[in-house]
C-alpha cells in the first residue's frame, strides 16, 4: 500500500523560504497538497518563489513580505496566513544563519541580532501561531547538526541553534496533551547557497581552493556526498504530514552519517 501523507488540503507556512532549505520545503509540501505560505524579507523574491511553486505544482501558494526577526513583522505575517485560510496545520521555523566566526569577533550587537533572528523567532512564531492550530498540527524548525556536534567557527550558530533544541524539546512535552507534535531538524553538509558561503569562507582563511575544501568535508561524511536540498525536505514533509502520529521532540540529523555523537 502506497504511504498517503496525507498533505492535501493543509495549511502550511515556511518562513524564509524564498531560497534554500526553506524554499526546497516548501515546494515539497506544495507538492503533496498543501496551500503554503512563503516568506521573505525580499518581496520580488518571495513573489517570484511563490510563482514557480504555484505553477510547477499547482497548488496554492501565498507570498508574503516578513522579517521573523521583528515581532510586529511575525504578527503580520501569520495575521495574513490565517485571514486568508482562517488556520495554520503546519508551521516550518526557518531563518538564515548568523554570520560565522569565532567568540571574541562578535559584540553585544552581532549576538542581539543573532538571538533576535535565530531563536526569539522561533519563540514569536510558535507563540503567535498556536492560537490558530487544532489537534494534529505540526511545528518543526530547521536547527542544525551543531545542536549535537558543534561547528568550528560558528560559534553564533552553534549557540543559538542548541537554544531552539532545547526550546523544542519542551515544548514537544507542553503541547503534546493538545495533539501537537514538535520536532526540529538539522541538516548537515546540504548543498545550498549558505553552505556555499561558509565553503568559500572557510577555503580563503584556508588559502585553498572551494573544490578541496568540499573534498574534505566530503571525505567525513559516510555517504560520500553532500545531500541535496530535495532530500532534506522529503524528510521534512513526513514530519509534517498526517503520516507521522508519534514522532515528537525529537531532534533529527539529516546529514548522510557526519555527525558521530549518539
Amino acid at each position: 500500500m502506497a504511504l498517503d501523507l496525507g498533505l492535501k488540503g493543509k495549511v502550511a507556512l515556511v518562513t524564509a523560504s524564498s531560497r534554500g532549505l526553506g524554499r526546497a520545503i516548501a515546494h515539497r509540501l506544495a507538492g503533496e497538497g498543501a496551500k503554503v505560505a512563503v516568506c521573505s524579507r525580499d518581496q520580488a523574491r518571495v513573489e517570484e518563489t511563490a510563482q514557480t511553486i504555484a505553477e510547477q505544482t499547482g497548488a496554492e501558494v501565498f507570498p508574503v513580505v516578513a522579517d521573523v526577526s521583528r515581532a510586529e513583522s511575525v504578527n503580520k505575517l501569520i495575521d495574513e496566513v490565517v485571514g486568508r485560510w482562517g488556520r495554520i496545520d503546519v508551521l516550518v521555523c526557518n531563518a538564515g544563519g548568523p554570520p560565522s566566526g569565532t567568540f571574541e569577533m562578535f559584540d553585544d550587537e552581532v549576538w542581539q541580532r543573532a538571538f533576535e533572528t535565530n531563536l526569539l523567532s522561533v519563540v514569536r512564531l510558535v507563540r503567535a501561531a498556536l492560537p490558530h492550530m487544532s489537534k494534529g498540527g505540526k511545528i518543526i524548525t530547521i536547527a542544525s547538526t551543531s545542536v549535537k556536534q558543534p561547528i568550528p567557527g560558528l560559534i553564533l550558530s552553534n549557540t543559538m541553534r542548541a537554544g531552539v533544541a532545547g526550546l523544542m524539546k519542551s515544548l514537544a512535552e507542553e503541547l503534546a496533551p493538545r495533539g501537537i507534535l514538535v520536532n526540529t531538524v538539522c541538516p548537515g553538509r546540504i548543498a545550498t547557497d549558505r553552505v556555499q558561503e561558509l565553503d568559500e569562507s572557510f577555503a580563503a582563511k584556508k588559502g585553498v581552493s572551494v573544490e578541496e575544501v568540499r573534498r574534505a568535508v566530503s571525505a567525513q561524511i559516510p555517504l560520500g556526498r553532500y545531500g541535496e536540498p530535495d532530500e532534506f525536505a522529503r524528510v521534512v514533509a513526513f514530519l509534517a504530514s498526517d503520516a507521522n502520529t508519534y514522532v515528537t521532540g525529537q531532534a533529527l540529523m539529516i546529514d548522510g552519517g557526519m555527525v558521530k555523537a549518539l
